[in-house]
């Protein structure tokens, strides 16, 4: 029954046809479970665990590497190779895409967690009445049209309307589901509201929160998916997870790269036809297999296996970074997405707010000897914590607050007139409530005041331990009044009496609704000289028109007042609830952490806009906004500030329009917000979400990088990409620059193994064209493409954070990672590394004293050795010599490289290696390996390398040394925009025909 809230209870009744005295009968039961379905949320079909891994290789450069894999091996066999040799090169490759497949499924199976801690908000058990009597039943039996009974501390088992109450006051917890930062009081009355949200169904108890205060009886309208619960279940289970913009790019350059590889693979081939008849090949067919074997080391070198490896690797040192920063990384790829963040959505209350309820301001009267003169004290401090001070409205601190009468009289009926615990956990290190958020408020303000008669009351506190210094002050007074009787809150008197016995004096304290209190006072205490006169008209008005100014303010505004009663009495009523002396007002409000608006104007540098979304008012929430300066410089919110409801009313077209500069987002449910995520994305906004409720969890699921607070539910970790340990706004900033600052070392270390890959590629092209033996062999390319690459690529993510990382705008989503000028600068030393490693190579052959000295046609027409008459032995061309050169030239060449990465402009003579000793101990360790894998026999035959001579090392440091060279020469280019080469390539050429056209 979707309009419950907007019925009579008679009407929902009969809609049931439940009687409420005797409840639902087996056989209705048996009729609505038939009907309606079983109060469970439905579990997902989940994804088949080989499906999951099937998923992992469903990329166009894994499916490339799989194929070059099982081909090697193919052609191993048949070329009579066994043992090792044959199955090292697809041993490898597979055990890499294993690994990467792995963390794939591991991150999947993480993300269905959410869906099954969301039961864990479902209450086991119900109290409910069938065939006229109370059963306790498991609430999974529960059905629409049962008569449940629901009292304090009782988890909802289902959606309920109310239809009777048995105390005078009912409360119920809904922060999880709505976000409200107080609890809210629940009646029997129909909601006449149209569009109602959540906050505004009045009667309607959601499954999965928690009754605070009170008892009563309600009838049972939702269950399983057609609970507020269930809806979220259902969007979670409809929200798909987008794909990072690094991965994006790292796909659509894949698919590029994949067709790139394929066209290359099939020239070679093709430009070899004339050779494949050969004699040294044996045959046509021979001859064909030996250059497809060729075409696939072309595959493997053209494809940087390491890079997603390298890639996690980096993403994950930034995890450790940011951990440090109180934002837990959950999902590796949301560190990057961190750093093109366009719009931040953040929940208000706990994250720009500290959820904890503060008195700030206190109203006494001063004195009314010639007319009321009105005295206000702000008191600072804004957690449970009981540290803090009153100042004066001259904003001078207040030594001993406890000798000024009326604050000394509002500690001892804040602690009195109180049902709330305040405690210390030392496990959090943090001060916790017990019971409503007001009341605790009242508590830390009695210990803010202090005790009176001690001079050395401040100084005696602090030398108390954290569990004792709780509630010190609180005990005392406790210690010294002896409650009698109490008067529960009711919504009528909108006020709670407590009568308490101290010695021979009996008192009765009120606290409550200002305009209740105020009514009922007929005297007031001077805080003057502690003397009560009668309560005038004039002071009356003046306190009226001060409550009223609190609410402007938009703090929640308490009364408080005493009355002497006779001793001996024993308990009290309503009717002695008057004739009351009015103590003083108190102001308070779940204060804005104090970095948030320091936080606010970094985004705003940064070129990030802030959109505070909450469940709350609208007037509280823009209170909150102006103070945290999201409304700075404005007079005017209309366009920037829109509850829930006047959003959806706007046309289409305005909704757009009113997107693109809305601050504020009031009064939502946890629809709106997925909804504002989507509206949001669809204008090509990259969103992070902040929440910590279960109502938060399907916009955070949705949104590009959710990040939940450490202090919220299972559910919202869960569904989220980040966790923010301290739960503040703060850290989000901090998180981003981070962020960003891990994308720049992410881009340089791609460019760098880009830039080596191509080196690759040209050297095996170069070498095929020219007709020279094969210089590397697919086993030595895939030793430098994982190790001698990867270590390197992996440091260059130690590249120290730029000053202005947060002074400029985010930057596109659709921004490419290699493109235009870089793209040629990285083409030029791509193609001198594999330049330079061909040539090492024909260097040994032809000019090394330990070679053969051949001349450079006898090397181009070595296939024909064994049918000429030659003065050097044709198995000189299987000397492992050339090739080991060719390979060390190109690792050194790759170090040099590495170090050009240090920046992409500046020179390094400017950055200094010493700027990132990480890289130049990953140079080093490169280095150690490779000379282990020369020098050490079993690793050299396995290798296919040998250890070479001084003359051999020379060689090799003058072919490598000069990739420095070019590099800084286009470095001083890029710098000096006179002289820059404008070279200019679009985006679009670097992609697939059909990525083109988006």
């Amino acid at each position: 029954m979707e309009d419950a809230y907007a019925r009579s209870v008679s009407e929902v009744l009969d809609f049931f046809g439940v009687d409420p005295t005797k409840g639902l009968s087996d056989s209705q039961v048996v009729q609505h479970s038939r009907l309606y379905g079983r109060n469970v949320l439905p579990e997902e079909k989940r994804t088949p665990f080989w499906k999951l891994v099937l998923k992992q290789f469903d990329d166009l450069l894994v499916k490339i590497l799989i194929v070059a894999a099982i081909v090697s091996f193919l052609l191993a066999l048949a070329n009579g190779e066994t043992g090792l040799t044959a199955f090292l090169e697809p041993f490898v490759i597979l055990l890499i895409l294993a690994a990467n497949a792995a963390v794939g499924v591991i991150t999947e199976t993480n993300a269905e967690k959410a869906l099954e801690e969301l039961r864990a908000y479902q209450a086991n058990i119900a109290t409910v009445m069938r065939n006229g009597c109370f059963s306790i039943l498991p609430a999974t039996e529960l059905v629409p049209g049962d008569i449940v009974e629901v009292t304090v501390g009782c988890k909802i088992p289902a959606d309920l309307r109310m239809i009777e109450m048995s105390s005078n006051t009912f409360r119920v917890d809904q922060a999880i589901l709505t976000g409200e930062s107080c609890s809210v009081e629940k009646d029997v009355d129909c909601t006449l509201t149209t569009n109602a949200v959540y906050q505004d169904k009045k009667n309607i108890l959601f499954s999965g929160t928690d009754v605070v205060a009170g008892r009563g009886r309600a009838v049972v309208v939702g269950v399983g998916s057609n609970t507020a619960m269930g809806s979220i279940h259902d969007s979670m289970l409809h929200t798909d997870d987008e794909a990072t913009p690094l991965k994006k790019k790292l796909d659509e350059f894949g698919s590029f790269l994949a067709k790139v590889i394929a066209g290359i693979c099939v020239l070679v081939w093709v430009v070899n036809i004339g050779h494949f008849s050969d004699p040294s090949h044996g045959g046509f067919f021979k001859g064909a297999i030996h250059y497809f074997k060729i075409a696939v080391a072309l595959a493997v070198a053209a494809i940087p296996e390491g890079l997603p490896a390298v890639v996690t690797t980096c993403l994950a040192l930034g995890t450790k970074k940011m951990a440090r920063l109180n934002a837990i990384v959950r999902s590796l790829p949301s560190v990057e997405t961190l750093g093109c963040t366009t719009v931040i959505c953040s929940d208000k209350t706990g994250t720009l707010t500290t959820n904890m309820m503060s008195v700030s301001k206190i109203c006494v009267v001063q004195s009314a000897e010639h007319g009321p003169m009105i005295n206000e004290f702000s008191v600072s401090g804004t957690t449970y914590a009981p540290e803090g001070t009153v100042f004066d409205s001259n904003g001078l601190q207040l030594d001993l607050p406890a000798q000024s009468p009326c604050l000394h009289h509002l500690a001892m009926c804040s602690s009195l007139c109180n049902d709330s615990i305040l405690q210390y956990n030392p496990d959090k290190d943090s001060y916790e409530k017990i019971g409503e958020s007001t009341e605790v408020a009242l508590r830390v303000l009695a210990e803010k005041v202090g005790l009176p008669g001690f001079d050395s009351m401040p100084s005696a506190l602090n030398m108390l331990s954290k569990h004792e210094r709780a509630s010190y002050c609180n005990h005392y007074w406790e210690n010294q009044f002896k409650k009698v009787y109490v008067l529960e809150f009711t919504r009528d008197r909108k006020m709670m009496s407590v009568l308490c016995s101290h010695k021979q004096m009996d008192v009765m304290f009120s606290k409550g609704a200002p305009e209740s209190i105020i009514a009922r006072c007929t005297k007031l205490l001077c805080n003057s000289d502690g003397s009560v006169v009668p309560l005038t008209a004039a002071a009356r008005s003046e306190l009226e028109s001060r409550f009223h100014s609190f609410g402007d303010e938009t703090l929640r505004c308490l009364a408080l007042a005493f009355k002497t009663v006779p001793q001996g009495l024993q308990s009290i009523s309503y009717d002695n609830e008057n004739d009351l002396t009015f103590i003083g007002l108190v102001g308070m409000l779940d204060p804005p952490r104090e970095e948030v608006r320091d936080a606010m104007l970094a985004c705003m540098t940064a070129g990030i806009r802030v959109i505070v979304v909450t469940g709350d008012n609208k007037s509280t929430a823009e209170s909150l906004c102006r103070k945290i300066g999201a409304f700075d410089n404005l007079g005017d919110f209309s366009g920037m500030s829109y509850t829930a409801s006047e959003f959806e009313r706007l046309p289409a077209v305005q909704q757009t329009l009113a997107l693109r500069r809305m601050t504020l987002f009031s009064r939502v449910e946890p629809s709106h917000k997925r909804m504002l995520v989507e509206a949001l994305q669809n204008q090509n906004e990259v969103v992070a979400m902040t929440g910590d409720g279960v109502n938060d969890a399907p916009a955070l699921k949705k949104a590009d990088i959710g990040i939940a607070m450490g202090s919220g539910t299972a559910v919202a970790k869960s569904a989220s990409d980040m966790v923010l340990a301290d739960d503040n706004f703060a850290s989000i900033v901090a998180a981003v620059a981070e962020g960003r600052a891990i994308y720049n070392n992410t881009k340089q270390f791609i460019r760098y193994m880009i830039s080596s890959n191509i080196g690759e590629v040209v050297c095996i092209f170069v070498a095929a064209v020219l007709g020279i033996p094969d210089t590397l062999a697919p086993v030595q390319l895939l030793w430098v493409n994982l190790v001698t690459d990867g270590l390197p690529a992996t440091a260059i993510g130690f590249n120290k954070q730029d000053s202005d990382v947060m002074k400029a705008k985010p930057r596109k989503v659709g921004e490419a990672v290699v493109t235009g000028w870089l793209f040629f600068r990285y083409l030029v030393i791509g193609v001198y590394v594999g330049l330079a490693t061909v040539a090492g190579f024909i260097w040994w052959f032809i000019y090394s004293d330990g070679g053969p000295k051949l001349t450079y046609s006898e090397l181009m027409n070595f296939e024909t050795c064994a049918l000429r008459e030659t003065t050097y032995p044709c198995s000189i061309f299987e000397d492992r010599h050339p090739s080991t050169v060719a390979m060390t030239v190109l690792v050194v060449v790759e170090m040099f490289n590495a170090l050009n990465n240090l920046s992409e402009n500046q020179s390094l003579l400017v950055i200094t290696p010493r700027s990132n000793l990480w890289l130049v101990g990953s140079i080093i360790l490169t280095m150690l390996l490779h000379m282990l894998i020369l020098y050490v026999h079993p690793l050299a035959v396995l290798f296919s390398v040998t250890p070479l001579s001084w003359g051999e090392w020379t060689a090799v440091l003058y072919l490598s040394f000069p990739v420095i060279i070019i590099d800084e020469l286009l470095k001083f280019l890029s710098r000096n925009t006179g002289l820059r080469f404008r070279f200019r390539l679009r985006k679009a050429d670097l992609l697939p025909k059909d990525r083109r056209d988006k």
